[in-house]
């Protein structure tokens, strides 16, 4: 499971000839930026239990809703339980795409499995406009 992010690679290279920067160092380290910025917005929109389609998450069942409780951790889904599934969600970039995914097959499993009842894997058209800021304010 993984969210891929791409850039117009001829695009940005006019911008960048003109103020002599090396094409390639300069997009790898504008994505690899980028891709964190993305785990970041995923790690907070998914803290305050909202889908990045939009509106809160689907309730745990009662009987999810009930252990949790029991193990003191709150009622409302916000997908963390230990913490391991979003805190394993890492990127890698090169100088045409960064790549968010997961570490461990357990925890790509695991938010798999998430993600279809709970939608936090991906982002919405604001995130996306976010996202390309954070790469055009890195990449100037």
């Amino acid at each position: 499971m993984q969210v891929k992010i791409t850039s117009n690679v001829n695009k940005i290279a006019k911008a960048l000839d003109k103020q002599g920067k090396d094409l390639d160092k300069a997009m790898q380290r504008a994505l690899s930026i980028t891709a964190q910025e993305g785990i970041n917005i995923i790690e907070k929109r998914t803290e305050r239990g909202v889908g990045f389609k939009g509106g809160e998450f689907e309730p745990y069942t009662d009987k999810y809703a009930k252990y949790r409780k029991d193990n003191r951790r709150g009622t409302k889904p916000n997908l963390e339980f230990s913490g391991k599934m979003l805190g394993d969600m890492s990127t890698k970039a090169n100088r045409r795409e960064a790549n968010i995914f997961f570490l461990r097959a357990t925890e790509a499993k695991k938010a798999a499995m998430n993600n279809k009842t709970r939608p936090f894997f991906g982002f919405n058209r604001k995130e996306k406009q976010k996202l390309t800021d954070v790469f055009f304010k890195v990449i100037k």
